[in-house]
Parts: structure tokens; sequence; C-alpha cells
């Protein structure tokens, strides 16, 4: 199946850890909510099989680099073959608290090719409409980890989330959205939203046989000012 050859969008949030990726994805949820626009949220690794296995290392201690590797790349296999496809083709909003990205940067901070990884996953994963990376220096993503967790695992070294932000920061594409993470949580949100609803209003327009649950009034509503909305 192509990259792009579906009706649904995809909308990825990442960076390196204490960036605010899980409160940018819970306020989405929220605001697409509120305009009663349907979504699938997910997140990665995924409580599957190699999933569990890749959460118990971040506590227990860390694969081999290229054992860990191959449990993202097969913990990703299954999620693109049971959700990630199956929910885009038939035209859902999908939003994933990271992605193949993430598998590049901190895999290539252990010094595997980040590129190779790249290209690897895109031979079967679909591409995202949005790809929002929240930029933070590490020092804050370390402040922000200990004071949410305590201390942080061993995926959230600070040395670790360097090299992992460089990576980071060599990404591009037209889906690519850099945000500022320092800024306010209700600014990133609203930027964030606007965004994603400019990628949905694209992506209805381009297929209305699969507007269903009318997403595109929704989105024309939302957009009056607030006098004509209550009219």
């Amino acid at each position: 199946m192509p990259r792009h050859s579906h009706s649904g969008v995809l909308v990825v949030f990442d960076g390196i850890d204490g960036a605010g990726k899980s409160t940018q994805v819970q306020l989405l949820q929220e605001r697409l909510a509120g305009l009663g626009i349907p979504f699938i949220a997910s997140k990665e690794p995924t409580n599957g099989k190699y999933g569990r296995r890749l959460r118990d290392s971040a506590t227990l201690g860390r694969l081999a680099p290229e054992e860990e590797l191959e449990t993202f790349i097969a913990d990703r296999r299954e999620h693109v073959e049971s959700l990630i496809l199956p929910s885009l083709r038939d035209g859902k909003v999908i939003i994933l608290d990271r992605y193949y990205f993430s598998t590049a940067a901190y895999q290539g901070a252990r010094g595997l090719d980040w590129r190779q990884i790249l290209q690897r996953n895109e031979e079967f994963a679909p591409e995202p409409d949005r790809l929002f990376i929240l930029d933070l220096p590490p020092e804050g993503g370390v402040q922000r980890i200990n004071v949410r967790d305590g201390a942080g695992n061993h995926f959230e070294g600070r040395a670790d989330l360097e090299k992992s932000r460089a990576i980071f920061q060599q990404l591009s594409g037209p889906y690519v959205r850099w945000l500022n993470a320092t800024r306010s949580r209700e600014e990133l949100s609203q930027s964030i939203l606007e965004s994603v609803l400019w990628a949905l209003t694209a992506k209805t327009l381009a297929n209305p046989s699969m507007d269903s649950s009318g997403k595109l009034e929704k989105i024309l509503r939302w957009s009056q000012p607030p006098a004509s909305r209550q009219s």
C-alpha cells in the first residue's frame, strides 16, 4: 500500500523525554472531543508482546542496540498492521504518542545509523500528516522528568537526550512542525489544534465520501466567530 493512499489523518507527537508530548496528546484529544470529531489515540511502544518487553527494559536495563532496534520494529509492524493502517483506510484520525522517529533518534544516539532506521521503517509504516516535534533543551527535559517521576529511566539520561535531540533536529519533511516546548501549554495546544484541523480539512475535501461523521461541518463551525457559532 502506498504511504499516502488513505483518507485518514495521522498525527504524531515526538521529541525528547520531558518535552511535554503526553500533555499535548491529552489536550488535543480533549479539544477534538469537544468539537465532536472522533479519533483514536495510541502510543509506542505499545502494550503488545514486543512493546511490553521494551517498557520493561526502561527500568530493568536496556537491550543491546541491535536487539532493541529489532524489537521496536517488530512492535511497530504489529501496530501498523493491527491498528494504524486499518484506521487510516477507514478515514479516521489517529493520534500517536511517539512513532518511528523516536526509534531513529534514540537508537541513533546509541551509535546506529539513524537514517537507515528511518528507511527501514518507511518501507512499511505510513507517513504522518503532521509530526509535531516538541523541542526542549536536555536540561529542561531532565528537570521535568525528575519532577514527574522523581528519577529518570534508562532511556532518559542527559547524555542520551542530548544525542537524541541532535538527531530530532535533523529531521525534515512537509509534515514536520517544530514547536518550542518552553511555550505555555495553552499556546502550544492552540497551534497544534489549528494545524491538525487544516490537515483534516484537506483530507476531507479530497475524500468527501469518507466524511460520515460530518467532520468538515464541525471544523467550519469552529472556525467561525463566536457570535456566528451561536446562531
